[in-house]
């Protein structure tokens, strides 16, 4: 059995040409999110309060803690794992965003399976982001990563 000498951490990164309060509030607000990763949440975030977000095409819902908010700069939420989103100014029209994920559960090969694939999927959500925020377009790629999947409604 293979022993992890370190825990990994997943983690995702892209710039945003838009203001930090508007790459924030994105995070922030479902009507905005459901425009780039799921397609309902259950409300804004709050810190302490627990919201749920839903992917509709897939059948799977995430219950998610707020553990803290702090505004246009960090974002901590506890949805089985822990995920960190860190929103750095680099001009009054451009943010670095970097998610880390970190937490992952199981036995070492499960663990390394869970952070690639952590890896991948907030990998998606940022270039989703990206398109909405600095051009307006919709890509769908949260839906169209695995459309064999997709439930019947």
């Amino acid at each position: 059995m293979a022993t992890l000498l370190n825990a990994p951490v997943a983690k995702a990164e892209m710039l945003i040409r838009k203001p930090v309060s508007e790459v924030y509030e994105a995070f922030i607000d479902p009507a905005i999110t459901t425009q780039f990763w799921f397609t309902k949440g259950s409300g804004r975030l709050e810190a302490g309060k627990t919201v749920q977000w839903d992917w509709e095409m897939y059948g799977a819902s995430a219950r998610v803690e707020v553990i803290e908010l702090e505004p246009n700069q960090r974002i901590v939420i506890d949805w089985g794992t822990f995920v960190e989103f860190s929103f750095t100014p680099k001009s009054e029209t451009e943010t670095f965003v970097t998610i880390a994920d970190t937490g992952f559960q199981g036995e070492a090969d499960e663990i390394v399976g869970l952070a690639i694939g952590s890896t991948e999927g907030f990998t998606i959500v940022l270039c989703g982001l990206k398109a909405w925020l600095e051009h307006g377009i919709r890509l769908n790629l949260v839906a169209d990563k695995a459309p064999y999947a997709h439930i019947e409604r």
